[in-house]
């Protein structure tokens, strides 16, 4: 057979298999986003103000540790715990876990809270690294600061449940902040579901741009930044097209550890948070539906797009390389553990469904539209003859990233309206056109990293440079 036949051969069927790849996801992607619409739509006619104060009658039983791990988290976590003292919860405590960080973010929470060291009952129902002391405050009585040696979030978050005196816990991460009604919205369906509900997650918004003073967010405000406002667009496809379908169907395997509530003694059954994975929330979300279903327990697992918790994003280049990586390496390294539940039917749903769709589509997605983009240029360059097949898969790229993204822009503007400004709102769109051709090849590259360090073995989580939320605030006092 001559080279060129061969070359014809393989460049047909990569084509005819890269667009049908395409356009199936495009048809997953687009049922979810209808299904969100109507979703929302529904929501729209609640009168969430009634609901919130029927859930605070309700929920004298249900109190809630709130635990903050803080790895170097100077800049942001007195934001993050002014914007947990404003919630509007009747019962929690604040334990904020100081994982060995190398910078004053110990010593900023003590001066700042005016703690004192105390003597505290430390639970062994998790193995942890060793802590070091406990401290309490003297201006708020629910605030408690632990410091221990340094082992990472997920020993961080284990030490934190060890220590939580509460049935259930929320993980926020030490740059996070919370709207005050984000708690009490996103424990509703553990509330109302009679402990069928143990674990729901929120949706996240980045901060950068915005204006937060004292741990709120009193102006939201897409900034210039390009990295920022991709990851802007990025998150609400995410959150709209994905995890409102899932939830429904009881098919959630990742809930946002930047924002996320659990039932204590389901995730002590399941064995806390593993500390040899890089990926340690969706881990726990999968953990958690393994025990289950290994046991023959009937319990779900939701997502509620309402509350919202907001966080620092990579404002650059390596920032977002390294995040990007190292979620591609977490997901690859559940899935892996757990590869024995795909197409298991002793997993239901969770085997037979979410499995198949996070292998096919969030662990192969970027393998295939780098093949994608390869084929598109080899196209243009081999003459007319693949014009046409070049032009249809650019086309489906586009649909992909660009009209799904406005449509859930749109939706977002129509439902929650995070950002009311008109002019943001044709920000972002602008923004969704130039995806397709630079800020998605990025991160398929990142991605492709991910993959290699799993299979390389190197368990290198990574550090995020931190620059804090209370920019203008802080701005505003160098004026003065």
């Amino acid at each position: 057979m001559e080279l060129s036949t061969i070359f014809i051969w393989m460049h047909t069927f990569f084509g005819y298999f890269i667009i049908f790849y395409m356009i199936l996801i495009i048809g997953i992607y687009s049922s979810m986003l209808i299904f969100a619409y109507f979703y929302m739509k529904k929501g729209l006619r609640l009168d969430k103000i009634a609901d919130n104060d029927k859930s605070l009658k309700m929920i004298y039983s249900k109190p809630v540790s709130i635990i903050v791990p803080a790895y170097n988290e100077e800049l942001g976590v007195i934001d993050t715990i002014h914007s947990l003292l404003t919630l509007e919860y009747p019962q929690f405590e604040i334990i904020v876990v100081n994982d060995g960080s190398k910078d004053g973010t110990l010593q900023t929470v003590i001066d700042h809270f005016k703690m004192r060291q105390v003597h505290r009952t430390i639970k062994r129902d998790l193995s942890t690294k060793e802590v070091r002391g406990i401290y309490e405050s003297d201006l708020h009585p629910n605030i408690v600061l632990v410091d221990k040696v340094n082992g990472g979030k997920a020993d961080a978050l284990n030490v934190g449940i060890n220590i939580s005196l509460y049935p259930y816990f929320c993980s926020i991460d030490g740059d996070s902040i919370l709207s005050t009604t984000s708690l009490l919205r996103v424990m509703q369906p553990i509330i109302s579901s009679n402990d069928d509900v143990i674990a729901a997650g929120g949706s996240v918004r980045i901060a950068n741009g915005a204006d937060v003073q004292m741990g709120t967010v009193v102006d939201s405000v897409i900034p210039n930044n390009p990295f920022v406002i991709m990851q802007i667009i990025e998150y609400l496809r995410a959150f709209y097209m994905g995890r409102i379908a899932l939830s429904k169907f009881n098919l959630v395997l990742i809930i946002s550890g930047a924002f996320s509530v659990f039932s204590k003694k389901w995730v002590i059954k399941a064995g806390g948070y593993s500390v040899n994975t890089i990926g340690e929330d969706m881990e726990l979300v999968v953990k958690l539906h393994r025990y289950m279903l290994d046991h023959k327990l009937k319990k779900r697992i939701e997502f509620v797009p309402d509350p919202v918790c907001w966080t620092e994003a990579p404002d650059n280049l390596q920032d977002l390389r390294t995040q990007r990586r190292r979620w591609h390496q977490g997901l690859l390294g559940s899935l892996m553990i757990h590869k024995k539940m795909t197409f298991n039917p002793k997993y239901k749903q969770i085997g037979l469904i979410s499995f198949p769709y996070f292998w096919l589509v969030e662990f192969f997605g970027p393998i295939i539209e780098l093949l994608g983009y390869l084929y598109i240029i080899i196209s243009f360059m081999a003459g007319e003859l693949y014009i046409d097949s070049a032009i249809i898969l650019t086309t489906l790229f586009l649909v992909y990233s660009t009209f799904l993204s406005m449509f859930a822009i749109l939706l977002e503007a129509w439902s929650i309206n995070t950002y009311p400004r008109i002019r943001d709102v044709f920000k972002l769109i602008g923004f969704s056109l130039s995806e397709t051709f630079w800020f998605r090849p990025l991160t398929i590259f990142f991605r492709l990293e991910g993959i290699i360090y799993y299979l390389r073995k190197r368990e290198d989580w990574g550090q995020l440079k931190r620059r804090g939320l209370s920019k203008k605030e802080e701005e505003s006092k160098q004026a003065v």
